[in-house]
């Protein structure tokens, strides 16, 4: 992909693929967002309310600074990726708090994909014999609600970014695929963020559907604990800044 566009970003001479281009640089808005907190728990995760007293400002995203869409793609003519829907996210050390919830919005997913025909690829970790992603064991198989069927791509990868060092580019151009490319797995701050990023990278469009993604609580720098849910929200507001577009649930996916 050639990198022949140039615009300014933060001050910064930057450029971007041909694909991302739009005409002309468009000046966003101010923005305004409320302050958010957690009231309760429902079907699809936290329910959050709004406070009027806290409202705070947010800086215009990149993709808003550069004249990118917004617009969600249609199922139909994007093509599923799947990343590390595997075992070792269920249980054991590697167990994640929302992995039964993202993995049944997952299930979701993949049958709407099924049903509009289109294309399915998933993505597997192998950290080798005898680790929590050994894909020979159990423990690294495809969790069967979103396990591949017969005709499915499986590409198994060994860093964060699905692209690297794998087949999966030459897999998407085999599948004609392009440019949307539909992203939901786990880990949302991991895996798949890097993902979403490498898709940008080489000129695609990924979505990543928010409800059909988890990760797991850490630790930050200072030692004080990161939730879950403030850790998957963080990474999903680092891939709608730039790297691509979130949908919040499954079915705000146009078929």
């Amino acid at each position: 992909m050639a990198w022949s566009v140039a615009t300014r970003v933060a001050g910064k001479a930057v450029t971007l693929p041909d694909r991302h281009r739009m005409a002309g640089q468009v000046a966003a808005p101010p923005v305004r967002l409320w302050w958010i907190s957690v009231s309760s728990s429902g079907p699809h995760g936290p329910v959050f309310s709004t406070s009027k007293e806290d409202k705070m400002s947010v800086s215009t995203t990149l993709r808003d600074v550069i004249g990118l869409d917004r617009e969600l793609p249609r199922l139909s003519t994007a093509t599923l990726v799947l990343i590390d829907f595997q075992n070792t996210y269920c249980e054991g050390v590697m167990a994640l708090p929302g992995a039964d919830r993202a993995l049944d919005a997952a299930a979701r997913l993949l049958e709407r994909a099924r049903a509009a025909g289109t294309p399915v690829v998933h993505v597997i970790n192998d950290g080798g014999e005898g680790t929590p992603y050994d894909i020979r064991a159990e423990i690294g198989q495809i969790e069967p609600r979103v396990a591949a069927r017969e005709g499915e791509a499986v590409v198994v990868k060994g860093f964060p970014n699905s692209f690297h060092e794998t087949d999966l580019l030459e897999t998407l151009r085999k599948l004609d695929a392009g440019p949307d490319l539909v992203l939901a797995g786990f880990m949302t701050h991991m895996c798949v963020q890097f993902t979403a990023q490498g898709a940008f990278n080489l000129g695609y469009r990924p979505t990543v559907v928010a409800e059909a993604c988890a990760t797991r609580p850490l630790a930050a720098p200072g030692g004080e604990p990161i939730s879950a849910e403030q850790l998957h929200a963080a990474a999903l507001t680092t891939i709608g800044d730039l790297f691509g577009l979130v949908a919040a649930r499954v079915d705000d996916l146009p078929a």
